[in-house]
């Protein structure tokens, strides 16, 4: 997509023009495969004919507090010059402000370790839920306590997708690896989070055996679809580790997803979802509450269950501990 842009901009730059990059990349992309693309496609010469700068966007999808105009804004210029007039171009839009990093280089940095930080700290409490379910400890109770101190950060279990905090990281680590690294910390954190949604399914099907639930052919709800609440982006969702499991074990699934565009996720990943709530007809041996949309917090699940031996079980700790029966 970006040798396209590229190419696309590349056939209409003129003398004077500065190019600004926002896609999320690895240190060097911008300068090492982009420009040389405007280059071939202009027939002008880059920092002498036409310039360059970057400026990572941190959009959070739903999110309606965190908007672009209320956002710090790094910025960055292949010149001094041009850092500064893209500087002052963002400034001229965004109250927030801007920080102009130094090159572009440290501007894909700074943008590329947001999202690995975050994966890595999700990927920690996540080997803590996995930890804490075999001791017998509630996670959410110890989190709970151990946000009690001021500088313990606020992070919780879950599943771990889209295209910033699911994908990103293995940008760093590829470019990593190029120049003779091989990082640690980050793949582990990538490996921890991409089995989550696997983890999830085989211990909802624990919890059916114990019950003496029969799994194969079992109905089973599944709420949400997106990566995250209360947006309709199914980028890279990790529900789909789930489902896959329980395609194994030849359970009768339903998804439920007020957010997700089924004829999207169609397409995508060839996956059928409701996203009217009276077109749920079947009452469910088992319901695993994926996503924490707002409509949930409202659901009667004793009208879903099909006995009172059903499962409910809360990956994303939203609902009161006296009616699930397991939670990450």
């Amino acid at each position: 997509m970006l040798r396209n842009a590229s190419e696309t901009i590349g056939s209409l730059l003129k003398a004077g023009d500065v190019v600004i990059y926002e896609s999320t990349d690895y240190p060097g992309f911008t300068e090492e495969f982009c420009e040389p693309i405007l280059e071939k496609t202009s027939k002008l010469k880059f920092n002498h004919d036409f310039f360059a700068g970057y400026s990572p966007e941190r959009i959070n999808p739903g999110d309606k507090v965190h908007t672009l105009t209320n956002i710090l804004k790094v910025t960055c210029g292949s010149t001094p010059e041009a850092a500064d007039f893209i500087d002052n171009l963002y400034n001229s839009i965004i109250p927030a402000g801007t920080h102009k990093a130094p090159t572009i280089k440290v501007a894909e940095a700074c943008k590329v370790i947001e999202n690995s930080q975050r994966d890595i700290n999700i990927a920690f409490v996540n080997e803590l839920a996995k930890i804490f379910n075999l001791l017998n400890i509630d996670t959410h109770a110890v989190l709970e306590a151990a946000r009690t101190k001021w500088i313990f950060l606020n992070f919780k279990p879950g599943l771990v997708g889209g295209h910033c905090t699911g994908v990103d990281p293995y940008y760093l680590a590829q470019k990593a690896q190029e120049a003779g690294y091989h990082p640690e910390i980050i793949l582990a954190g990538r490996r921890l989070n991409d089995g989550m949604g696997t983890y999830v399914a085989l211990e909802v099907i624990k919890l059916m055996i114990k019950r003496d639930i029969p799994v194969k052919n079992a109905e089973v709800l599944i709420l949400g679809f997106t990566f995250k609440e209360n947006c309709p982006d199914v980028r890279n969702t990790r529900v789909i580790d789930i489902i896959k499991i329980l395609q194994e074990f030849e359970t009768e699934y339903t998804v439920y997803d007020p957010w997700a565009d089924p004829e999207e996720v169609l397409k995508e990943y060839s996956i059928h979802t409701i996203k009217e709530y009276d077109k749920l007809t079947k009452k469910f041996d088992a319901i695993i509450l994926a996503v924490s949309h707002t409509e949930f917090l409202t659901l009667h699940f004793n009208e879903l269950k099909k006995t009172s031996l059903s499962i409910l079980y809360d990956i994303k700790g939203i609902l009161n501990t006296d009616i699930i029966d397991g939670r990450l």
